[in-house]
This record gives C-alpha cells, sequence and structure tokens, in this order.
C-alpha cells in the first residue's frame, strides 16, 4: 500500500503540474528575476511552490519546509523536512522546450525518505518509498543493466551556477567522453536521475547541485538499484551538490575515470 506522506507528495506534484499547464502557452508576459547570473525564477516558478506548500501544510503545519524559491518555512525544530523544487528546467519551460519537471522529497532525521519526480508532458510519475522500490506510474523501475562504459549514455550539466569549476569538471568531461557511448545534456537533474532509475539513461554526474535538485531523484535511482555518490566516493551528495549516479557495475568505472579530475578545492569540500 503506497505511504500516505508519499500520497501527499504525488498530489502536490500534480498540483503545480497543472499551474504549468495553465500558463504554458502564453509565456510572453510571465514576469521574469533574475536570482543570480545564468539562473532565473518566474512567477510559475513561485506559483507552483506555494501551491506544493500549502497542499503539505494542510495535513502538516507541523513539518518543515525547504523550498528553492521561499528558502525554510514551517516548523525549524521539525524531523520531517519536505525538499522541493516546484519546477525544475525553469529555462527550458519559458524557452518552450518540452523537458521540465517537479521534484519533491521528504526527509524524516536527516535521511531522504519518500520521493517522487513528475514529468507533467509525459504524465510521467516517478516515485518511490525508502526500502519500497522505485515506480514509474505504478510499474516498478530498475536501473539498466549496462555492465561497460563504452555501451553507455551519460548524463551530465555544466556547472552554469559557478563557473570557475569549469576547468575540473572539462577535465571530467573529456576523461568520461572518452570512455563511453555518449552523453546527454537536457537540463532538468532530476529527470536525469529518474531517467538513470528507469534504464533509459545509465548513469548520471554533475558538480555544484542543490538538494532540491537531487533529493528526489538519488532515492529513485538507490531504490531502482543504483548507486549514488559524491564524485570522490563519498556520501557527502546531497550537501556539497558533486553527485555521481549509476548502477553497480558501472559507478565504479564512472567515479575511475571522474576521480584524477576531482581538483584540491573540491576534495576539501569533500573531505577527501
Amino acid at each position: 500500500m503506497t505511504n500516505p506522506l508519499l500520497n501527499i507528495a504525488t498530489e502536490a506534484a500534480h498540483k503545480a503540474a497543472e499551474l504549468m499547464r495553465k500558463y504554458r502557452h502564453r509565456l510572453e508576459g510571465i514576469p521574469v528575476e533574475r536570482k543570480a547570473r545564468h539562473d532565473y525564477v518566474s512567477d510559475v516558478d513561485r506559483a507552483c511552490e506555494q501551491a506544493i506548500r500549502d497542499h503539505i501544510f494542510k495535513y502538516h503545519r507541523d513539518h518543515a519546509f525547504l523550498g528553492e524559491e521561499s528558502g525554510k518555512a514551517g516548523n525549524p525544530e521539525a524531523d520531517h523536512v519536505w525538499i522541493v523544487d516546484p519546477l525544475d528546467g525553469t529555462s527550458n519551460y519559458l524557452r518552450g522546450i518540452p523537458h521540465y519537471s517537479v521534484s519533491i522529497a521528504l526527509s524524516i532525521k536527516g535521511r531522504i525518505e519518500h520521493g517522487v519526480v513528475y514529468d507533467p508532458l509525459r504524465d510521467e510519475m516517478f516515485s518511490a518509498s525508502r526500502g519500497e522500490g522505485a515506480f514509474l506510474n505504478s510499474q516498478r523501475i530498475r536501473v539498466s543493466g549496462r555492465r561497460e562504459l563504452a555501451s553507455a549514455v551519460i548524463a551530465t550539466a555544466f556547472p552554469f551556477r559557478t563557473r570557475r569549476l569549469m576547468p575540473a569538471y572539462q577535465a571530467m568531461f573529456d576523461a568520461v567522453f572518452d570512455k563511453v557511448e555518449d552523453i546527454r545534456r537536457a537540463g532538468t537533474a532530476s529527470l536525469d536521475l529518474a531517467y538513470v532509475a528507469c534504464g533509459r539513461l545509465d548513469g548520471y554526474f554533475e558538480l555544484n547541485l542543490k538538494p532540491w535538485d537531487i533529493a528526489a531523484g538519488a532515492l529513485l535511482v538507490q531504490e531502482a538499484g543504483g548507486v549514488v555518490m559524491d564524485i570522490a566516493g563519498g556520501e557527502k551528495w546531497l550537501d556539497t551538490g558533486h553527485i555521481l549516479a549509476a548502477p553497480f557495475k558501472l559507478v565504479t568505472p564512472l567515479r575511475h575515470a571522474i576521480g584524477p579530475h576531482v581538483s584540491e578545492g573540491l576534495r576539501a569540500r569533500l573531505g577527501a
């Protein structure tokens, strides 16, 4: 039976998706604000986050909320923290590129226990609860059975928020690209992770992400039989945003390709 908390996340994702669909064909008049260089937020992002937050607090006023747009809300002492990206892939959405999602995760006592990633255009709801497996529209999913990098398709993205990381990232990219079949860059981290979970992609790595970008997607990968780690092979991916996800057979060779190019600055942050 589906966990009631996961049901709340699913319902909240649908509410945000309704707003995305409502405004999708009249984007030209939607106000857009520049949060930082190369990073934007629209009124649609804010409206979606408000809808998600209202739905969660309708049932659990005692919980805490961490959203990309509004930051922290709710009970600051709560063990239950909802981690939300209301519109992952804002740039895609604003340009009419049909690839974006809603990402909602629930952390309980510091561990991600439930998560959903919803693609409103394809009506694909990826969901997972710890220890219960990962699902796509109620069908069980697994990571790919690929065994060699030479036949793998890997997803990644440039560290656009922190461009000083580009030299290290470029070296990682070159090393991985030399060993795999191909690389994809689609612009929506949560869907990249969801696609690893269901076997459409064979792995994923990226630098300097935020918890709301990866919390739900990482749980999907883990519950689908994959491995999630930071780029130094540790467990600080949620804190640092430097993440690597892949099936068991691929995660070690992928990390070995990336490892020599992890700069001293990155290693210091990872505690490696």
